[in-house]
């Protein structure tokens, strides 16, 4: 064991301040100058993150104090992206489990506490924003309490030590109405309490990659804890493939050691350190890495399996190539394989169709993340509503449930619970908070999709919504997700306010003047359950005395514009999302209103 060193996990649901923690700790480890201006969650270092304020992929740091190296690893809060979560507890000997002082334990408080604990890690509660209006921090440390019968923890884990303060604000205390001075109380805690890793330095190296890193000079980079031995610049090793058990000889090239926010060379890799080792030509998550030709594999923790499944097409509608560089099959699916390369918790297969890739993952966000991250480097590609994978259990189908949390207004519950009985939802609990009521229900994963919409329209943005996978069931029947039909465009150019005037009349419109259109694509909603083609691009006929409908344009509603998650939701099972760099379209999967017809009169499923 390395006594110097402490690996820690900061796990949270979303938006319980554990990234602006990390922020704190930083700063106070002497990661940054004292006249360094830091901007706000630097951990967060995707653009996406930043945007949706939310972190997306586990990200290593480290900070000194007390001449103690204690390594963090800031782990996501959705639920989409739990093999990141599963990863990094594989890396770490103890957690920090931030709770929201006004909010308390949610949803994927107890997804993420449930594997900490599985994993035997010893856990330090961090109960934060206790400067929040309304807050109770004592009553939410019970609550915290809890949950950890709850989860069956041992009697080492129940009796985990708490710390209270604002990691915003920079204090953490051991007691509530101490002194609010600095963040020393939490390091200590977790000097004194998360054992030094497990390491046996006398062995020979051996290491489980749990994550991969990219470097443009040097490639590939498996980031791990060292569980055995010294890793040396120039060493030779062994690559044990976790997909086939093959062996592969390889040379250390380079071996990095995480500090602050980035990364430093160094000579050796001690037992107990996380580091990133370059020098591969293929390693995957997963794999091990040793110097004993005669070693053995390292165990993997199994990543929980997809529920969902997309796909993702290539862009055959009329406007391909006008927007984004990266348009063919060959691209698309040499993206996709690269993106299995560094995801575990996602699966993508070829389809029976040519330029057709069925995509499986854990939910409709982690999902769109990987769509946007595409177009942002120019891809045009086609995307389909989500289906919840099924299964077959004793001759039975059976479809994924979930356990669903809505924290709502009371004057919006009736709303929500008539949402939840139309999706065929089942209440299994309701709670009266201080502010508002906490509806807990199971729902089939089907039911599920496009509801966090429906909440915050439902709630006017005030509704809070959580799930977790609960478990396969029989087949719930049919689930009516949406209730409306559309407005398809019938010719191709530019959309005139003259055309939108009239057009809106049928409906909301998606689309504003002086957007490009084409035959089969989505141009607004019909509030009934139909589909009514309009002329979005007709214009004004002109005569010698003065144009007819002068005006008009005057009184058009602003377009409603659906975000890529939204678009996603949306959208039914004979319509695609087209995303390119520039934009997102609505469409049919079938362009032209007779084949359409053609095919309905078929009765071809799709």
């Amino acid at each position: 064991m390395n006594q110097n060193i402490r690996n820690i996990a900061i796990i949270a649901h979303v938006d319980h301040g554990k990234t602006t923690l990390v922020d704190k700790l930083l700063k106070e480890g002497g990661v940054f100058r004292a006249n360094q201006q830091v901007e706000e969650r630097a951990m967060d270092s995707m653009d996406l993150e930043k945007e949706k304020g939310i972190t997306i992929k586990a990200k290593n740091t480290s900070v000194h104090w007390k001449d103690k190296i204690i390594n963090i690893v800031d782990t996501p809060g959705h639920a989409d992206f739990g093999g990141e979560v599963e990863r990094a507890l594989r890396m770490v000997d103890g957690v920090l489990l931030v709770v929201d002082a006004y909010d308390g334990p949610q949803a994927q408080t107890r997804f993420v506490l449930r594997k900490a604990l599985a994993h035997g890690l010893k856990v330090v509660l961090v109960i934060n924003k206790i400067d929040r209006e309304n807050a109770e921090p004592a009553k939410m440390y019970d609550k915290v309490l809890e949950l950890l019968m709850e989860l069956n923890a041992t009697e080492e884990q129940f009796d985990a030590p708490v710390v209270y303060g604002s990691g915003r604000d920079g204090y953490m205390m051991y007691h509530l109405g101490e002194e609010k001075k600095d963040m020393s109380s939490l390091f200590q805690t977790v000097l004194d309490h998360v054992p030094p890793p497990f390491a046996k330095p006398n062995e020979p190296f051996h290491m489980l990659v749990s994550n991969i890193d990219w470097s443009d000079y040097v490639g590939r980079i498996a980031v791990g804890k060292i569980l055995g031995g010294t890793a040396k610049v120039g060493d030779p090793v062994f690559v044990i493939r976790h997909s086939d058990g093959k062996r592969v000889r390889a040379k250390i090239s380079k071996i990095f050691e995480f500090t602050g926010l980035g990364t430093a060379e160094a000579e050796t890799g001690i037992a107990g350190n996380i580091v990133g080792i370059a020098g591969f030509e293929d390693v995957d998550i997963g794999d091990t890495l040793t110097a004993d030709e005669a070693g053995h594999a390292l165990p993997f923790t199994q990543i929980d399996p997809p529920t969902l499944e997309m796909q993702f097409c290539v862009n055959d509608g009329p406007l391909v190539g006008k927007e984004g560089k990266l348009v063919t099959s060959r691209q698309l699916r040499e993206r996709l394989m690269r993106e299995l390369k560094t995801n575990v918790s996602i699966y993508i297969e070829d389809s029976d169709k040519a330029g057709v890739f069925n995509v499986k993952a854990r939910g409709a966000m982690q999902i769109a993340v990987l769509v946007e991250t595409m177009r942002r480097e120019g891809f045009e590609l086609l995307v389909s509503r989500p289906t919840v994978i099924e299964k077959t259990v004793d001759g039975a189908r059976h479809e994924p449930f979930e356990t669903v949390w809505i924290e709502v207004p009371d004057e919006c519950v009736g709303a929500i619970m008539s949402n939840l009985a139309n999706r065929k939802g089942l209440l299994t609990n309701m709670e009266k908070l201080s502010h508002s009521t906490m509806i807990e229900a199971t729902i089939t994963t089907r039911g599920l999709i496009g509801m966090e919409i429906d909440v915050v329209n439902a709630t006017s943005g005030r509704g809070v919504l959580s799930h977790l996978f609960k478990e396969y069931a029989p087949y719930a029947g049919e689930v009516l997700t949406r209730i409306t039909g559309t407005l398809i465009a019938t010719e191709a150019g530019e959309t005139t306010a003259y055309a939108l005037v009239m057009c809106q009349e049928r409906g909301k419109l998606f689309v504003s003047p002086g957007e490009q259109v084409y035959e089969g694509m989505i141009v607004g909603e019909n509030p009934r359950n139909e589909d009514i083609s309009i002329n979005a691009v007709r214009e004004k006929k002109l005569t010698n005395f003065r144009s007819q409908g002068e005006g008009v344009g005057v009184g058009l509603t602003p377009a409603t514009k659906l975000s890529l998650e939204r678009s996603i939701e949306y959208i039914a099972a004979d319509e695609f999302v087209e995303v390119t760099p520039k934009n997102l379209r609505l469409r049919k999967r079938i362009l032209s209103a007779t084949e359409r017809r053609k095919h309905e009169r078929s009765g071809k499923a799709d």
